[in-house]
C-alpha cells in the first residue's frame, strides 16, 4: 500500500490561498481534505493567475522546511564558466549538465549570464539535482519558455526526480504539460473554492510527445553543416559513408555520420580479427559524427537516431568511439555494446609529455587560439623539436588531419613526414589540439547487424566467408 506523506497547512494559510476567510475556512470541510503526496511523487498544480496556486507552494514549502528546495532559492555565479560552478569535480559537472541537457563542450565554458533562458533554466534545475534535497518546488513553471522547450524540460524533470527518487511540486498556468510531466497528483486550481484533486500511477512518460512527431531520412553534408556547428570537433568530416537525418516537420533536428573505418583502432582487436583495409571498408563503418539539435536534447533522440540509423550504415558491423558515452549513455540505449575504455596510448602519453614540457597546458589544448598563441611563444629549436614529436609519435587521427577529402582518407606516412616538416603554425595548432582531444579517455562501442547477433563469435563469422 502507498505510504504518503500528510500535508496540511495551517487553516489560515490553506485559507489564504484558495481565496477564502478565516470563518469560510473553518466552516468548509474541504479546507480539512488532505492533500496526499509521497516524498516521489510528481505534483502538478495548474490554475489560473491569481487563483491561489503560488500561495499553496509557499505553504508546502513551510511545512517541508530544510528537505525542500524551490527554483527560486537556487544560487548561480552568473559570470563564472558552468563547469566551475557545479559538481564537486569536473566528472560530476559533467553529468549533471548533462543529465539535464547542457552536453554540448561549448557550453561547458560558457557563464549563465550567456546562456539562453531555456539553457538557464536547464541550469538551475541541474542545481536542483545537485542540492540533494527531497523535494523539488516550481512556481510559474516554464512559463517563460516556448511550449516545446516547456515539454523537453517537463519530460526531463520527471526522468531525473523519478530515477533519483525525488519529489517534485510544479505550478503553472499552462495546461498542455500533463503528458510530459505524467504526474501522479494534479491539482486544478480555480477561483474562488472550486479545486479538484486527482491521484494517478507514478509511473514515467515513455517518451517525449514531441518524438512522435520526427523521423528519420536520407541526408546530404549540407544538412550536417547546418548543424556541424553544434558539435564539439568541428564541421570537417572525411570521406562520408552515409549521412542521416532526424526532421520534425521541415525542423533539421539531428545528424548522423557514418564514414569509412580507420586501419587500427583500440577495442576492435576484441571483436573483429585483422582484416585488409579493403575488408574492412566493405564489412564496418564508424560513426564519425551525431550531433542534436541544442533545444532537443536528453529526451532520448541521440538513441531514436543512432538505433533507426544503424541498419541503414550499409555495413555489417558498425563502431563507435567517443567520450561523451562515458557520461551519457545514448549509444548503448540505441542497441550499440559497451566494449571498452580507450587510454591514451603510450605514443601519445610521450608526445604529450614533450607538449607539456615546452610549457603548454594539457587542460587547454582543445582551444586553437591558446595553442596558436602558445606556439607564436617558442622558439624556432622548439617549433622543430615539437614537429620531430609529431613524426615520431605518429597517429592515424594525425594523418587524417591533412588527407581530409582525398581517396585515402588517412594518408601515407611519407606523405604526413613532409606535412608536419613543411607546416606552418596554424596547421601544427590543429595537431596539438587532435592530440589534446586523442588524450580524452574514450569508449569503444560495436554494433553487428542483427543477423550477426545468432552468431555468438562475428571473428568466426568472417572466417567462414573468407573461407
Amino acid at each position: 500500500m502507498k505510504t504518503h506523506v500528510l500535508l496540511t497547512p495551517r487553516s489560515r494559510v490553506v485559507a489564504e490561498a484558495f481565496g477564502l476567510g478565516i470563518d469560510e475556512a473553518q466552516k468548509f470541510t474541504v479546507l480539512n481534505a488532505e492533500l496526499k503526496i509521497s516524498p516521489n511523487d510528481i505534483v502538478l498544480v495548474t490554475g489560473d493567475s491569481g487563483s491561489g496556486k503560488s500561495v499553496l507552494l509557499k505553504a508546502i514549502r513551510s511545512d517541508l522546511g530544510n528537505e525542500a528546495v524551490d527554483l527560486s532559492e537556487v544560487s548561480v555565479d552568473p559570470e563564472k564558466p558552468l563547469i566551475e560552478t557545479i559538481g564537486a569535480t569536473v566528472e560530476e559537472a559533467l553529468t549533471l549538465l548533462s543529465k539535464v541537457g547542457l552536453n554540448d563542450a561549448f557550453l561547458f565554458l560558457r557563464s549563465y549570464n550567456q546562456l539562453s533562458d531555456g539553457q538557464k533554466y536547464r541550469y538551475r534545475i541541474a542545481k536542483l539535482i545537485e542540492s540533494g534535497k527531497q523535494w523539488w518546488l516550481m512556481d510559474e513553471f516554464a512559463a517563460c519558455l516556448d511550449r516545446d522547450t516547456a515539454k523537453i524540460i517537463s519530460f526531463n524533470l520527471q526522468k531525473i526526480a523519478r530515477q533519483q527518487g525525488k519529489a517534485v511540486i510544479a505550478a503553472t498556468t499552462h495546461n498542455d504539460l500533463m503528458e510530459d510531466l505524467r504526474p501522479s497528483v494534479s491539482v486544478v486550481k480555480r477561483f474562488g473554492k472550486e479545486i479538484s484533486i486527482s491521484y494517478y500511477a507514478n509511473e514515467a512518460a515513455p517518451e517525449c510527445s514531441l518524438i512522435r512527431e520526427m523521423r528519420v531520412e536520407k541526408a546530404t553534408m549540407e544538412d550536417w553543416r547546418k548543424l556541424s556547428v553544434f558539435h564539439y570537433r568541428g564541421h570537417n568530416v572525411s570521406v562520408p559513408r552515409t549521412i542521416l537525418r532526424l526532421m520534425r516537420a521541415q525542423e533539421l533536428c539531428g545528424v548522423i555520420v557514418f564514414s569509412y573505418p580507420p586501419p587500427a583502432c583500440y577495442g576492435r582487436r576484441l571483436m573483429l580479427p585483422r582484416m585488409t583495409m579493403k575488408e574492412l571498408n566493405m564489412q564496418l563503418s564508424i560513426i564519425n559524427r551525431v550531433v542534436i539539435q541544442p533545444k532537443y536534447r536528453t529526451v532520448g533522440l541521440g538513441a531514436k537516431l543512432i538505433r533507426e540509423s544503424l541498419p541503414l550504415a550499409g555495413t555489417r558491423y558498425v563502431e563507435m568511439i567517443a567520450v561523451m558515452p562515458k557520461y551519457n549513455p545514448f549509444a548503448e540505449k540505441a542497441g550499440m555494446k559497451k566494449i571498452t575504455e580507450q587510454k591514451s596510448s603510450r605514443s601519445l602519453l610521450q608526445l604529450s609529455q614533450t607538449v607539456s614540457e615546452l610549457g603548454f597546458d594539457l587542460q587547454l589544448l582543445g582551444s586553437e587560439r591558446y595553442v596558436k598563441a602558445k606556439l607564436e611563444s617558442l622558439s624556432l629549436n622548439q617549433i622543430n623539436q615539437l614537429k620531430e614529436a609529431i613524426i615520431k609519435n605518429k597517429h592515424p587521427r594525425f594523418k587524417k588531419e591533412f588527407a581530409v577529402g582525398s581517396h585515402q582518407p588517412f594518408g601515407k606516412t611519407n606523405d604526413f613526414t613532409n606535412f608536419v616538416q613543411n607546416a606552418d603554425l596554424i596547421k601544427i595548432a590543429k595537431l596539438i589540439k587532435v592530440l589534446g582531444i586523442l588524450l580524452q579517455t574514450k569508449v569503444y562501442l560495436f554494433w553487428p547487424a542483427p543477423d550477426e547477433r545468432e552468431t555468438a563469435n562475428p571473428q568466426k563469422r568472417l572466417k567462414d566467408d573468407r573461407e
